[in-house]
C-alpha cells in the first residue's frame, strides 16, 4: 500500500504541536515505523507507511500557547489501486512518476505547496564576472519517489546547459551559474518548479554592464550575434548595437569570422558597416564558422562580442538530412563529393529571384535552382545593369557561386539597379533568369524615430517604472535602451545593456530619495533612434501600497446606441468611475446575440484596444436584438467588463431628426457654474445638425422639471452654465437639431453639486519680463500619472505651430510664440487622474490687445516718470534742475547730459539720485553764460530707460540766469510771526527757519489747541502769509493720528504688587485724555469697582485690581483705540505669574499692617521732600489718589533748583489722607515714587483734639521720618550720579513736621531693635522702614 502524508505550517516556533487520529493521541512510540513526524522550516507533517484499510480515519492537528488552541482536521480514506502503472515500478529508489501520464500524481494529492526560501534578488554584475543564483524550495507533501522538474528561463524563454551556462539541483535548492557573464544573459530569469501538473515560480531580475574598454572612450561591445540564411559559402551574420557608445557616436562594425577548430581570427569587411546585419561569402562549403562583431568609434575600438554558434557552410537541404540523421561525432569539417555527370544537360534560368534586402553598402539576392539542371551540381553567375539599359555586366566573374544567395557589394549609392542570374554546369552556362524590378541602392529599414510619452512611475525603494508609446512608423524594432540621470548632474548611465521589448521596463539600482529622469530610445538594424525627450522628474520612493503600482480599471457604463444601420450598430458609453491608478489606455467590445430572450456567447467585436468611447460593431445581422459589453484596460491589465447592455435591435435608422450626442461630461466644476461638453451624434438624421439644446434639472427633481438652459440652438459642442446653486446636485442632458426636428436626448450625465473645492486654482495669464505671454496652471493634488491636457475651445490643441507647452511637476504653461487673431479663444486645462481638477482662461480680442500691449511694455520698458525734467532756482542763487520717477529700483541709475556731452558730479555739479523716492536733481552753484543749452537725464533701471531734456537758450537762459544773480545777493533777515485765532503765539525759542522751512513745535498737544494758524514772513522785500485750519475735521485727524502714535508706543503689559492688590500697566510716550482704554478679562469687558478700577498716572496706564482673589486669575488685556483702529496688549495673571504677584502683596500687605501704627505721628503739620535729578531737568509733578492737584492756602508744592522737590501740609485733617504720587520725567523717560498718608483723630489727655499721621511708602523708595525744617540736599555720589544719568531719577521721600519753633522736638520713643529694624527696611530695597513716634 502507498504512503499517506499530513502537512502542518505553523508561523510561530513556540507553538506546540498535538496530533491525533479519531480523537486519539498517535503514539509513536507504540508503532514503530508507521509514524514519522518531521519539522522543516516550521513545516509539520505526519507520514504514514503502508497504509492500509485500518488507517481510515479523522486526523486532527492542534497548535497550542498561553493565548489557547487551534485545530486542523484532515480524512484518510484508503482506496484498492485500479492505475495502469505497474505496481513494482512504484517502489524502485529511482522511480519518477512520468509527467506526461497527467497525474498530480495519482492518489497521492491534489495540490502541492512549493514554497521559495532564500530567494534571489535583483542582481548586478560586469562582462567576463561569473555570477550565481538560485533558491532553496520546499516541497509539501515531501513524497519522495516523485521529484520535481526544475526549470529555467530567461525572458520566457527555457535555458539549456552550455559551456556559458550551468544548472544545479541539490533536492532542496536550485542554483544557475552564469561561468562567464555577457550582456546577452541580462534579463528576467525564472526558477519554474513543476510538481505534475501543478507548478510555481519565481523571477529575478539580471542586470549585466559593460566590462571596461581597452581603449578609453571605445564603444561597448556589441551582443547577440547570429548566422541567419547560411548557404554553401555564404551567411548573414547579425548583432545589436551596444547601449554604450563611450561618448561618441558608434561609425560602425567589423565583423571577424573564424572556422572552426582554429583561432586565426579573419576581418570580414574592410570598411566598417553600420546596418546591423552584414553578409558573409567567400566560405568554404563544408566548413563551420564562428562569428564576433567588434564597434568602432573615434576613440577606437570595442572588445569584441561573444562569438556566435557554429554555422556550417551547406546546403539548406543537406544541413537538414544531417540534423534527422546523425552520423559520426562532429569535427568541425564535411568533406562534400559530387558524382560524375553521366551526361551534361544545360541547366535552365533559376525563378524567383528577388532582393531580400538592400541597404547602401549592399543588396542580397535570393533565387530558387531551376527545374532542368541534370544529375550533377550547379554554380551560378550573376548580373547587373543599371536601371533603364540593358548594359548587363557579370559581379562574379571569377568564381561561380554555389548558394542561391549573393550579396552584391560596390555599387553607387542612390542609383537604381537590375538584377539576373544565370546557371551553369560543365555543359555550359544557361538563359538567364527574369531581371528583378529596378531597386534603388538605399538603406530600405529606417532608423526609428524617438519614442514618445516617457513616464515614470514609484515602484521600490530603489525602482522606478518607466513606460513609453512606441515611435510612429516603427518597423522591425529590435528593442529599447533606457537611461537615467540624478536630476542636476548631467550624467547619464544605461538602465539595460541588453535591449527589452515592450512599452514598460523597471529600473533598478537606483538610489532612494533621489531624483531621476529617464529618456529612451528605439532600436533595429538601422541604428539607434535619438532619444526621447527627458521624462518629468521623480523621487525613488516606494509606491503607495508597497509596490502595488496599479490596479484594473472599474467597468465601464451606460452603454448606449448612437447609430443603427442594416448591418453594423455604433456604441458609445462613460468611462469608468475608477480608472485603477493610471490613465485609460483603450476599451474592448464584447456582443452576443440574443433569440427569444435567451442570450447566446460572447464574441469579441475588436482584438486591437480602442481609445475612443464611440466603436461601430460590423457585420452583424440585421434585425437581430444584441447585448454588449464593454471592458477598459490600463496598464495593470484588461479590468472587469461591464454588465450586458439592455437588448438593441439591429435595424437601419429611418427618422428624419438626429440621434442622440454623446460622451457628455462636465469640468470647470465651480460653485455657481460649470463647462458641459459633448460630441455630435453618428446619426445625424436626414439633414446636417443645427445646433444643440442643453437641459438641466436638479438630481432629485422629477422627470416634468427639466428645463432648457437655452432658447436658441447653439453651434458650439461646449456651454458654461451658470446661475447655479452652490451645494445642490444637477444633472444635465443634451438634444441636437435639424430641419426635421429635435432628436432624441442623450444619456444624463452623472449627479454633480455646484461647489468650488478648497485648494481651487485657476488659469492664470502671465507676461514675463521678455514680453513672452503664457497661460500657468498649478495643481498640487497630481498622482505619478496625472497630466496637464491643454485644449483651446475644448477641442485638443494638435497644432504647435502657435503654442509651446511646458509640463513641470505640478505646473504647465501654455507658451504663445506670436499671439494673434488666430489665438482668440477659450483655453482650458484638465489634470487627468484627478478628481476633475480643470480651469479655464478666455482670450478675446480686447485681452489680446491688453495682453500685447503689456508684452511690448515689459519687452522694451521704460521708467514711468512723475513729472519730466524741471528747474528752479534756489536760495543764494543755485540752480536746480531736477525730475521724479514714479518707482525706482535699488540698481537704478542715472545719466547727466549737456549739450551732447555726459557731466559728471564735481564742484560745479553736485548730483543725486534717490532710489527710494525716485527723485533725480543735480543742482549748480551759479548759473554762467556758458551753461546755456540743453540738459538730459537718462536713466536706466534694469532693462528699463526713459529720457527727459529741457532747453534752456535765448530769453529762457537770460531770464533764470538773472533771478539765479538777484538771489545770490546777501538775504536780508527774515520776521516771523505765527498767530493762533488771531492771537499772537509767543514762543520762548526762535522758530525753526531751517533749509527754507518754517516749523513750530507744539508740546503736549490736546484739545486747546484747536483753531487757525497763520504764520506771516517779513523782510525788507514784503510779507507773505499762509494760513493752516485745524479744527473740526483736520483736527480730529490729527488726534487720531496722536492717538495712534501714542498707542502703537505703548510697552508690554507688567505685573506689579502693591500693598493693596495687583496693578497691571504700561507706559506710553504721551498721554491724551482722547485715547480711549478698555481693559478686557478672559474676553469681558471689565466693570469697574472701588476693588477693580483704571487710570493714568503720567504715562502709565495702569488696572488696579485691590483684595486679588483666585477668581481674578486670567489672561487681561489692555485696549487703546485711537479713534480708527484698535491697539491691544496682553499678558497672562494666572499659574505662576499669578502666585508669584499674589505672594508678593500678602507681604506688603502684611508689613502695612505691622508698620503702620509704628509710623504715627502726632503733628500739626506734615512736609514731604525728596530730590530728583536727570538730563534735560524733568519736570514734576503730585498726583493725590491718581488725580492731579496743584497748591493752594493749605497745600505748598514746592520745586527749586531744578532738583529739591517738597509738598507741605500747613494744617493736617482727615482730608489729607491718600496716596500721593511724585511723578518726574523728561524726554527720556517717567519715573514714579508713592507715599501713603492716613490722618486719624484721636482723643488724647488733653481736651484738644489729635491727627495721628502714619505714613507708609511704596516699593520703589525709602520713607524716612525725621524732624526736619527743610528737605534734605544730595549726597556726593548722588550728584555724580546726577553727572552720568541723563533719565529722570527720585530719590527717596523724607516725611518732615513743620514747626514753628526749631527748637521743638518731639520725643521719639524707640521699640526694641529699632536699628535692627531699619537696616531689616534698608535691605528689602525700598519697604517700608519701622520707627514709632510720639508725643
Amino acid at each position: 500500500m502507498d504512503t499517506a502524508e499530513f502537512v502542518l505550517f505553523a508561523i510561530q516556533k513556540t507553538l506546540k504541536h498535538f496530533l491525533y487520529k479519531n480523537n486519539v493521541p498517535i503514539d509513536v512510540q507504540a508503532h514503530p515505523g508507521k509514524y514519522t513526524i518531521e519539522n522543516r522550516y516550521g513545516l509539520h507533517s505526519l507520514e504514514i507507511s503502508t497504509c492500509d484499510f485500518d488507517d481510515i480515519a479523522q486526523y486532527r492537528a492542534s497548535a497550542m500557547n498561553v493565548k489557547g488552541e487551534i485545530s486542523a482536521y484532515a480524512s484518510l480514506v484508503v482506496k484498492r489501486y485500479k492505475g495502469e502503472i505497474d505496481a513494482s515500478h512504484l517502489h524502485a529508489g529511482t522511480f519518477s512518476m512520468p509527467l506526461s501520464l497527467g497525474v498530480t500524481p495519482h492518489g497521492f494529492a491534489s495540490r502541492f505547496e512549493i514554497k521559495f526560501i532564500d530567494k534571489f534578488e535583483v542582481m548586478f554584475g560586469r562582462e567576463g564576472e561569473t555570477m550565481s543564483l538560485g533558491c532553496t524550495v520546499v516541497i509539501s507533501p515531501d513524497i519522495k519517489r516523485f521529484k520535481p522538474d526544475i526549470e529555467w528561463y530567461r525572458n520566457g524563454v527555457l535555458i539549456t546547459p552550455s559551456k556559458w551556462v550551468q544548472m544545479h539541483w541539490t533536492g532542496e535548492r536550485a542554483s544557475l551559474t552564469l561561468t562567464h557573464a555577457n550582456k546577452e544573459d541580462e534579463g528576467l530569469y525564472t526558477l519554474r518548479v513543476v510538481m505534475g501538473e501543478y507548478y510555481e515560480e519565481y523571477s529575478g531580475y539580471v542586470f549585466v554592464r559593460d566590462a571596461d574598454a581597452e581603449i578609453p572612450g571605445a564603444p561597448g561591445a556589441p551582443l547577440d550575434v547570429q548566422c541567419l540564411d547560411a548557404n554553401k559559402d555564404y551567411v548573414i551574420v547579425s548583432w545589436k548595437q551596444p547601449a554604450v557608445d563611450g561618448g561618441n557616436p558608434i561609425l560602425g562594425y567589423f565583423i571577424d569570422r573564424c572556422e572552426v577548430g582554429t583561432t586565426h581570427w579573419t576581418q570580414c569587411n574592410e570598411t566598417p558597416v553600420k546596418f546591423a546585419r552584414f553578409p558573409v561569402t567567400g566560405l568554404i562549403e563544408g566548413r563551420s564558422y564562428i562569428f564576433r562583431v567588434r564597434a568602432v568609434n573615434r576613440a577606437g575600438v570595442s572588445l569584441p562580442s561573444r562569438v556566435s554558434e557554429a554555422v556550417a557552410a551547406l546546403d539548406p537541404a543537406d544541413r537538414a538530412r544531417l540534423r534527422s540523421h546523425p552520423s559520426a561525432p562532429w569535427t568541425g569539417q564535411i568533406i562534400v563529393t559530387e558524382e560524375e555527370p553521366a551526361e551534361g544537360v544545360i541547366p535552365g534560368p533559376p525563378t524567383d529571384l528577388q532582393v531580400i534586402e538592400a541597404t547602401k553598402n549592399y543588396v542580397v539576392l535570393s533565387w530558387k535552382p531551376p527545374g532542368q539542371r541534370g544529375h550533377e551540381g550547379i554554380m551560378y553567375f550573376v548580373e547587373k545593369c543599371i536601371a533603364g539599359t540593358e548594359d548587363w555586366q557579370r559581379v562574379n566573374t571569377e568564381i561561380p557561386v554555389k548558394s542561391p544567395r549573393f550579396a552584391v557589394f560596390d555599387l553607387s549609392e542612390g542609383k537604381s539597379y537590375c538584377f539576373r542570374v544565370r546557371c551553369c554546369n560543365s555543359a555550359g552556362i544557361g538563359e538567364p533568369s527574369e531581371a528583378t524590378e529596378a531597386t534603388v541602392v538605399d538603406d530600405k529599414l529606417d532608423i526609428p524615430k524617438p519614442p514618445g510619452r516617457i513616464m515614470p512611475t514609484r515602484n521600490t525603494d530603489t525602482s522606478v517604472v518607466v513606460t513609453w508609446t512606441e515611435p510612429p512608423d516603427a518597423k522591425e524594432l529590435v528593442g529599447y535602451y533606457i537611461e537615467s540621470s540624478v536630476v542636476g548632474s548631467g550624467h547619464w548611465e544605461p538602465c539595460n545593456n541588453n535591449p527589452v521589448k515592450g512599452t514598460r521596463f523597471i529600473c533598478h539600482g537606483l538610489v532612494n530619495g533621489e531624483k531621476y529622469i529617464f529618456r529612451v530610445r528605439a532600436v533595429n538594424a538601422a541604428g539607434l533612434s535619438e532619444f526621447s525627450q527627458d521624462s518629468e522628474p521623480i523621487e525613488v520612493q516606494a509606491a503607495i501600497g508597497g509596490g502595488l503600482l496599479h490596479a484594473a480599471p472599474s467597468p465601464p457604463y451606460d452603454i448606449t446606441v448612437l447609430e443603427s444601420v442594416r448591418d453594423s450598430m455604433v456604441l458609445g458609453w462613460k468611462q469608468p468611475k475608477a480608472t485603477g491608478g493610471t490613465e485609460i489606455t483603450g476599451y474592448y467590445v464584447n456582443y452576443r446575440e440574443v433569440i427569444g430572450g435567451v442570450p447566446g456567447k460572447w464574441r469579441e467585436a475588436n482584438i486591437k484596444a480602442i481609445s475612443e468611447r464611440a466603436y461601430r460593431i460590423e457585420n452583424l445581422k440585421e434585425n437581430m436584438v444584441y447585448q454588449f459589453q464593454v471592458a477598459a484596460a490600463n496598464l495593470a491589465g484588461v479590468g472587469t467588463p461591464s454588465l450586458p447592455s439592455k437588448p438593441f435591435k439591429c435595424e437601419e435608422w429611418t427618422i428624419a431628426v438626429p440621434g442622440p450626442p454623446h460622451d457628455v461630461t462636465y469640468t470647470e466644476v465651480r460653485k455657481d457654474s460649470l463647462v458641459l461638453l459633448w460630441k455630435e451624434p453618428v446619426y445625424t438624421g436626414r439633414s446636417p445638425i443645427a445646433g444643440y439644446y442643453i437641459d438641466m434639472k436638479e438630481t432629485e427633481a422629477k422627470e416634468e422639471h427639466w428645463r432648457s438652459v437655452n432658447e436658441k440652438p447653439l453651434q458650439k459642442k461646449f456651454l458654461k452654465i451658470a446661475g447655479l446653486t452652490e451645494g445642490v446636485s444637477y444633472v444635465f442632458r443634451v438634444r441636437a437639431t435639424n430641419q426635421a426636428g429635435v432628436g432624441r436626448p442623450s444619456d444624463i450625465t452623472d449627479p454633480v453639486v455646484a461647489e468650488t473645492r478648497p485648494g481651487t486654482k485657476e488659469v492664470v495669464v502671465n507676461v514675463d519680463d521678455d514680453g513672452v505671454i503664457s497661460l500657468n496652471f498649478e495643481c498640487d493634488q497630481m498622482s505619478p500619472n496625472s497630466k496637464f491636457v491643454w485644449s483651446k475651445n475644448y477641442e485638443p490643441i494638435e497644432d504647435d505651430s502657435r503654442l509651446d507647452i511646458d509640463s513641470k511637476g505640478g505646473k504647465s504653461k501654455a507658451i504663445f510664440k506670436n499671439l494673434g487673431e488666430d489665438d482668440l479663444g477659450i483655453y482650458s486645462c484638465v489634470v487627468t487622474d484627478t478628481d476633475g481638477v480643470s480651469s479655464g482662461y478666455t482670450i478675446d480680442e480686447e485681452e489680446m490687445k491688453r495682453l500685447l500691449a503689456l508684452s511690448h511694455e515689459r519687452k522694451f520698458p521704460t521708467i514711468p516718470l512723475a513729472s519730466e525734467l524741471a528747474v528752479e532756482i534756489l536760495e543764494k542763487g543755485e540752480v536746480r534742475f531736477w525730475l521724479q520717477a514714479e518707482k525706482l529700483s535699488g540698481n537704478a541709475k542715472a545719466n547727466f547730459v549737456f549739450n551732447d556731452k555726459e557731466i559728471f558730479n564735481g564742484e560745479k555739479y553736485k548730483m543725486k539720485v534717490d532710489q527710494r523716492t525716485g527723485l533725480v536733481e543735480m543742482i549748480m552753484d551759479k548759473l554762467e553764460d556758458k551753461d546755456e543749452g540743453t540738459y538730459t537725464f537718462q536713466l536706466q533701471d534694469g532693462k528699463a530707460t526713459n529720457q527727459s531734456s529741457l532747453v534752456l537758450i535765448g530769453d529762457v537762459f537770460k531770464k533764470l540766469r538773472d533771478e539765479a544773480e538777484f538771489q545770490r545777493k546777501e538775504c536780508l533777515f527774515i520776521l516771523i510771526h505765527s498767530k493762533l485765532n488771531d492771537r499772537e503765539i509767543m514762543v520762548d525759542e526762535e522758530h525753526d527757519f531751517k533749509d527754507g522751512v518754517c516749523t513750530l513745535l507744539i508740546s503736549e498737544f490736546s484739545k486747546k489747541d484747536t483753531g487757525i494758524y497763520e504764520v506771516i514772513l517779513k523782510d525788507d522785500r514784503g510779507k507773505d502769509v499762509s494760513e493752516l485750519k485745524l479744527t473740526d475735521t483736520a483736527f480730529a485727524d490729527l488726534m487720531n493720528e496722536v492717538c495712534r502714535r501714542i498707542a502703537l508706543s505703548a510697552t508690554d503689559l507688567k505685573i506689579q504688587s502693591t500693598a493693596e492688590g495687583i496693578r497691571l500697566y504700561s507706559f506710553v510716550t504721551y498721554y491724551v485724555d482722547d485715547l480711549r482704554v478698555g481693559w478686557v478679562h478672559n474676553d469681558t469687558q471689565i466693570r469697574y469697582t472701588d476693588r477693580v478700577k483704571t487710570g493714568v498716572t503720567g504715562e502709565q496706564i495702569w488696572l488696579q485690581i485691590n483684595e486679588p482673589t483666585p477668581q481674578d486669575k486670567g489672561k487681561y488685556t489692555m485696549e487703546l483705540f485711537d479713534g480708527k483702529t484698535g491697539h491691544k496688549k496682553t499678558v497672562d495673571l494666572s499659574g505662576q505669574a499669578f502666585d508669584e504677584a499674589f505672594a508678593e502683596f500678602q507681604r506688603l500687605n502684611k508689613y502695612l499692617l505691622t508698620y503702620m501704627n509704628p509710623f504715627v505721628l502726632f503733628l500739626q503739620a506734615l512736609n514731604l521732600s525728596c530730590t530728583v535729578w536727570g538730563d534735560p531737568t524733568p519736570e514734576v509733578s503730585w498726583l493725590k489718589n491718581e488725580k492731579s492737584f496743584v497748591s493752594d492756602a493749605n497745600c505748598i508744592l514746592k520745586f527749586e533748583a531744578g532738583k529739591n522737590v517738597s509738598f507741605t501740609i500747613s494744617a493736617v485733617s482727615t482730608h489729607d489722607s491718600g496716596k500721593y504720587s511724585l511723578v518726574v520725567k523728561n524726554k527720556y523717560g517717567t519715573e514714579t515714587s508713592d507715599v501713603t498718608v492716613i490722618v486719624i483723630t484721636v482723643s488724647g489727655q488733653t481736651d484738644t483734639a489729635k491727627h495721628t499721621v502714619s505714613i507708609s511708602g511704596q516699593s520703589q523708595n525709602n520713607i524716612t521720618v525725621s524732624k526736619k525744617k527743610k528737605a534734605t540736599t544730595m549726597s556726593k555720589p548722588q550728584q555724580e550720579k546726577e553727572k552720568k544719568d541723563i533719565k529722570p531719577h527720585v530719590d527717596e521721600i523724607i516725611a518732615t513736621e513743620e514747626t514753628s519753633d526749631s527748637k521743638e522736638i518731639p520725643r521719639v520713643e524707640k521699640e526694641k531693635n529699632t536699628e535692627n529694624n531699619q537696616q531689616t527696611a534698608k535691605k528689602t530695597h525700598g519697604k517700608a522702614a519701622a520707627a514709632r513716634t510720639v508725643p
